[in-house]
């Protein structure tokens, strides 16, 4: 199955005040497909190849930087919330959550996700992006940013593509809030002085190419919603709401949307966190090869932006999904709260 592709540059160039007909089916079609598949692609006239290009180069150099360097970016007394993640530390959901364990074995066979045995192979780099609240009770969930020596382009690299890609989701999140109806701000409002994180992942195919090797365990992701700009290897499988298991194929020029926990919480429900992981498979290996052959780094970069409700919001089922038979699953709780609980499941809540 292909994922819908939703061209925004109508939107972008509608007047605000009257949203005709064919817009308005068109933000049907986009809350639509964050409630069936939890996934959607999108084109956005302002974040070019060209962009997502220099941010994967940079960040391929830098992972490829000796092991002892990357090191000095980690702060995990800040829940590893900026800098590095090295490999093996952020522990799969599936892991731990006996719960999602019991849901799994009861799978189709053809949909069960590869089996984690042990914390992800993935590094992982924290960007914040975005203003953030100067009066906040979650520090650790707003710190500084870490810049590593010797990349004079680090920052400006960083906030240009974080910040158009954050431009992007916030026209996602107009637009599904207006297919559900709800006021066109509902979420974005929210999303205001939030922790949103720039977080590419670097895996080393080098040493983890073998087909079959997991990479990110199959999880949910914690935020409002995360996007990805094509990666330069496949690998990434994600699920329907249905259950069905989708290998992702990301066209040249698009973005991938997925819905992350707080979209399920605001939606009471309507809309569930996408499950996914990141996994080597044949067409991995093909990319490998290719890659070799034509002598680039091997290692696999996601081009990745978690976009978050403000930590001192309160998450909570909006408008009319208050009366969503799922509502009372989902009682107000403050953003910020709710990411440290997460935090601590998975292994990055760090040390105090």
């Amino acid at each position: 199955m292909d994922l819908p592709v939703v061209d925004l540059s109508p939107y972008l160039a509608a007047s605000p005040a009257q949203l005709s007909p064919e817009l308005t089916a068109l933000c049907g079609e986009v809350s639509r497909s964050l409630r069936e598949t939890g996934a959607l692609l999108v084109k956005d006239p302002r974040c070019s190849v060209e962009d997502n290009d220099r941010f994967i180069d940079m960040m391929e150099r830098y992972f490829q930087s000796p092991q002892d360097f990357k090191q000095r970016h980690e702060r995990p007394y800040l829940h590893y919330q900026v800098g590095v993640t090295p490999e093996k530390v952020e522990v799969p959901r599936s892991l731990v959550d006996e719960e999602m364990q019991e849901k799994l074995k009861a799978m189709p066979k053809e949909y069960q996700p590869h089996a984690p045995v042990g914390p992800d192979l993935k590094w992982r780099y924290f960007w914040r992006i975005g203003p953030r609240p100067s009066n906040t009770r979650f520090k650790e969930l707003n710190a500084e940013p870490v810049i590593p020596e010797g990349f004079s382009e680090w920052k400006e690299t960083m906030d240009s593509w974080g910040n158009k890609m954050i431009a992007a989701i916030e026209v996602v999140a107009e637009m599904a809030a207006i297919g559900f109806g709800l006021q066109k701000d509902a979420f974005t409002s929210l999303m205001k002085l939030g922790p949103h994180l720039l977080a590419p992942t670097g895996s080393d195919l080098q040493k983890y190419g073998q087909e079959g090797t997991v990479l990110a365990g199959y999880h949910y992701d914690l935020n409002f919603l995360t996007i990805h700009g094509k990666s330069r290897f496949p690998g990434l499988n994600i699920w329907l709401k249905n259950g069905q298991k989708v290998e992702v194929k990301v066209p040249l020029g698009c973005l991938l949307i997925q819905t992350g926990k707080q979209i399920e919480w605001l939606t009471g429900g309507d809309c569930i966190a996408g499950m996914h992981e990141v996994v080597v498979t044949n067409r991995t290996v093909e990319a490998i090869r290719t890659a070799e052959e034509q002598k680039r780094s091997l290692w696999r970069v996601s081009s990745t932006l978690f976009a978050h409700i403000a930590s001192d919001a309160v998450l909570k089922p909006l408008g009319h999904f208050v009366e969503s038979p799922l509502a009372s699953k989902y009682p107000p709780l403050c953003a910020g709260e709710y990411v440290e609980q997460e935090l601590a499941v998975i292994n990055l809540k760090g040390q105090k």
